[in-house]
């Protein structure tokens, strides 16, 4: 995994080397093994190299073809880089890198080289011949990459405080994305929290040169997913599920540093570590969380798996005392904003400490074979669209009472539930997500022109019909809400800021492009979870022990509340008050939210106060204005 940094139109610029090594310093940690730029009349990139395939010099970059045409900056992984350079076999390689193979394959595709790769990317290619910018992104946003343009200097990185360090981006806030961040904890792409700054979307691509920027969209699930499934029977679908999971995993395997797994116990990470011992000639070592507290910790299910497939085990003894020391530092590595992210930030940090460079997660489990709540509830209100016929006053007063009869936050979403103007996916899901609503939004800021709900925009523009004509089936598109909302913007940006702060890195076999189009193509019956993600622990048998399919749904259960209140007190009070240093914010406001939260409010969780010193801590580290 690496880092990669680029400046367009560095003619005007009055030292653009100082610029890029500016750039790179501020992502170093992304790529510790070895720093490269290249300058032309026009463009200049640098680069961070985490060394994972191919550890000689000779693939270093900034990535020079043989023909001395195209440069490239590259920063993930392609999976299946060897099957490709067996069709392009008549370039002449000088490395076993993938990192070529993506040059070869641009240099013989053009732009619809991105159709050909299975795996994790963004990356810049820089043609000489037509004096171009190419830059793409994977498909389901698993590496970043973000941007900034004012029409005289174009700018992108891995990393948003790398763009922070140029002279002529204004570090001031994004008002959109500060209501996006309170309603979310996380500021949905393309915004970020900081003006001007974008998010290259998943799935696509962008071509800069003379004439200006266009945009192009290669994937989108709904256009892309499979109809395989269709006239199979439900033995076809777990043997097909079995064999696209397995052959993710095994393309994850391919590497030249010691690699291993996170192990939480629970079915997802323990499906990723029976399939690695299934695949792998090598033994897998294995990752997990423990704690003293017998009801907080996960140690027993995370050993089953780990005897049964006789991993190298290493248990990271957590203790609060430990986690609450290395809380600030998490925070201070956090490159975007977020709630989350403080878990992946200490496991990641062990792993690294053991000896591994790269790690294998079950992120992108729930979202696929739908292990969380809200497919179940959403899937129940599709039987329930006759309370949509009653007139909205009475849908009101029936949410009136509930909130009197049991006052906190989930009588308050229950209640804007059946008072929304339809009782649909794209209506009631961004309700489910919230941290915070407007109401309470419009207490704390000092603006009160907000935009349209991101989530809900996304959903509305987003959830529609296949290639196919058939109607997408609706679990799926619950898939579709969680992937582009919360698993995007939260989960993944979190887990590669985190991994990355310790320059290891995490491979996500769920999001393996070709599982995810067959998954999304699969009728609601044969996945609907009547038992715990029922498609894939069917589909993989005895492989995954009947204790850890029927466990509870653990996680991590740390005391948060408690802690605010005592030892995080001082550090939350510093967070809050940055922000009522701002003039977005009403001081008054901050100050009732705490005190709310101190007396112990049903409504005032530690939720809608964290993400708010985070927010006010990372605002002050990087010196961001109004």
């Amino acid at each position: 995994m690496c880092g990669i940094n680029g400046i367009y139109n560095i003619r005007k610029l009055e030292d653009p080397t100082s610029l890029i090594s500016n750039m790179n310093l501020a992502s170093k940690h992304r790529g510790p093994d070895y720093t490269g730029v290249f300058k032309d009349d026009n463009v200049i990139l640098g680069h961070n190299r985490l060394s994972i395939i191919d550890l000689q010099e000779s693939s270093n970059q900034p990535f020079i073809s043989n023909d001395g045409n195209l440069i490239m900056v590259f920063n993930g992984e392609i999976y299946n880089y060897q099957e490709i350079k067996n069709i392009l076999k008549d370039y002449p390689y000088k490395t076993n890198s993938d990192t070529e193979v993506v040059l070869a394959a641009y240099q013989k595709w053009g732009k619809a080289c991105v159709n050909h790769f299975n795996g994790m990317f963004a990356f810049a290619i820089w043609d000489k011949t037509d004096s171009s910018l190419f830059i793409a992104r994977d498909r389901l946003g698993i590496k970043p990459l973000y941007y900034y343009d004012n029409f005289e200097q174009f700018a992108f990185s891995s990393a948003v405080r790398s763009l922070l360090t140029l002279p002529f981006i204004e570090k001031k806030i994004n008002e959109d994305a500060l209501v996006d961040y309170l309603r979310y904890a996380t500021v949905h792409a393309p915004r970020t929290i900081i003006n001007g700054i974008q998010c290259l979307m998943p799935g696509h691509y962008l071509v800069l040169n003379e004439d200006g920027i266009s945009t192009h969209q290669y994937w989108n699930v709904n256009l892309h997913y499979s109809s395989e499934s269709y006239n199979q029977t439900y033995d076809q679908v777990k043997t097909r599920t079995k064999d696209l999971f397995f052959k993710a995993v095994e393309r994850r395997l391919v590497a030249d540093v010691p690699f291993g797994a996170f192990l939480s116990g629970g079915i997802d990470s323990s499906a990723v570590v029976a399939a690695m011992s299934e695949v792998s000639a090598k033994k897998v070592k294995t990752f997990a969380i423990t704690f003293d507290e017998a009801e907080f910790s996960e140690a027993k299910f995370a050993q089953k798996i780990a005897d049964k497939y006789q991993t190298e085990h290493h248990e990271i003894r957590l203790k609060p005392e430990d986690f609450l020391k290395d809380l600030p530092n998490a925070v201070s590595s956090i490159d975007h904003p977020s709630m989350d992210g403080p878990n992946s930030y200490v496991v990641s940090k062990a792993t690294k400490d053991a000896g591994v460079t790269m790690a294998l997660s079950g992120l992108g489990g729930d979202e696929l074979f739908g292990g969380y709540d809200i497919f179940k509830r959403a899937h129940s209100l599709l039987d329930k669209k006759w309370m949509m016929s009653f007139p909205l006053l009475v849908r009101k007063s029936l949410g009136g009472a509930m909130k009197i009869a049991k006052p906190g936050i989930s009588s308050d979403k229950i209640a804007k539930t059946i008072t929304s103007k339809y009782l649909e996916l794209p209506y009631y899901y961004p309700i489910n997500r919230e941290v915070m609503d407007d109401a309470g939004i419009h207490k704390m800021l000092t603006f009160h022109d907000y935009p349209e709900n991101t989530v809900h925009e996304i959903l509305q523009h987003g959830i529609g019909v296949g290639t196919s004509g058939a109607q997408v089936p609706f679990l799926s598109r619950v898939s579709y809400a969680e992937i582009n909302t919360y698993m995007q913007n939260v989960l993944l940006r979190d887990t590669d800021q985190m991994s990355m702060a310790h320059a290891l890195e995490v491979r996500v076999p769920f999001l393996d492009h070709q599982l995810v189009e067959y998954i999304y193509g699969v009728r609601d019956d044969f996945k609907f979870p009547t038992t715990p993600k029922k498609l894939l622990v069917e589909s993989l048998g005895e492989l995954l022990p009947s204790e850890i399919v029927n466990r509870p749904k653990m996680g991590f259960t740390f005391p948060w509340e408690q802690w605010m209140k005592n030892e995080l007190k001082a550090y939350c009070r510093e967070g809050l008050d940055h922000l009522k240093k701002l003039k977005t914010f009403d001081s008054k406001a901050l100050d009732d939210i705490w005190v709310e939260f101190i007396k112990g409010s049903k409504k005032i969780t530690w939720s809608r106060v964290w993400h708010l010193v985070v927010l006010g801590h990372w605002l002050a580290e990087n010196k961001i204005e109004n």
